[in-house]
């Protein structure tokens, strides 16, 4: 558990319970006092910044701090995931969700999917999925329809490949952070982002797709400023490596 230091009269800049990046300006200090700050935070002039990825918390007496990345998901009824089925049965599937224990998804649990016609998935394939059921007791329940029975995007996901992130920058990215828009500028990609921290990446080619990838695990934990840095280089080295294959 972090340590958690009162702080009075706060100015906060982001709001509570957002996702932070290292180098995030969260708080403005009060003119006057000794402020003590908590786990994920650093003095930087008049003003506190987070040092880690996470999401800025503050209790009611004012404690402030940093929750870190989770690597482990923890199921909430809705969410969007992205799976890897892991076994076939007669009538569902298990799904790898990065959680305690695998997700099953049911093989009509598709849009139109009748006995006679319904996906025949394998183990390996990738899906994107909503959290049906989401019990303390139970395994997780998915589904690859909305509430209304309809498929709206989720479904098997063909080619591409897997990214694994923490939980906090699965949010932040599906918030479509600055990097994601400046690969869009020179790259034609598709993400689906799990709540999970698996996010499938497929691109026009390969290059690209693996360009994509190793720009989004090259912007967990760092500042906006260093995964625009990162993604500009890789556009860079892409455009030289089509010049010299042309």
């Amino acid at each position: 558990m972090p340590r958690l230091f009162v702080l009075m009269d706060l100015d906060v800049l982001i709001p509570v319970g957002e996702v932070v990046c290292p180098g995030d300006h969260v708080v403005r200090l009060p003119e006057s006092g000794v402020v003590h700050v908590g786990a994920g935070i650093q003095q930087q002039g008049d003003e506190l910044a987070s040092v880690r990825l996470g999401t800025l918390e503050r209790t009611k007496a004012g404690s402030v701090w940093v929750a870190s990345n989770q690597k482990r998901y923890w199921p909430v009824q809705n969410d969007t995931v992205v799976g890897v089925i892991t076994q076939r049965f007669p009538d569902s599937y298990a799904v790898d969700i990065n959680a305690a224990f695998p997700a099953a998804l049911g093989a009509l649990a598709f849009e139109g999917a009748t006995r006679r016609s319904r996906p025949q998935l394998k183990v390996g394939d990738v899906v994107c999925c909503r959290v049906e059921v989401a019990a303390r007791d139970l395994d997780p329940v998915l589904t690859c329809m909305d509430a209304a029975g309809r498929a709206a995007g989720f479904g098997p996901l063909k080619n591409g490949h897997l990214v694994r992130v923490g939980t906090l920058f699965a949010k932040a990215l599906a918030a479509g952070p600055p990097f994601l828009r400046t690969l869009g500028t020179e790259l034609k990609f598709e993400l689906a982002v799990g709540a999970n921290g698996m996010v499938w990446v497929d691109a026009e080619s390969p290059v690209d797709a693996v360009a994509v990838g190793l720009a989004v695990r090259g912007g967990e934990g760092a500042t906006r400023e260093e995964a625009q840095k990162l993604t500009k280089a890789l556009l860079a080295a892409r455009r030289t490596s089509k010049k010299v294959g042309s």
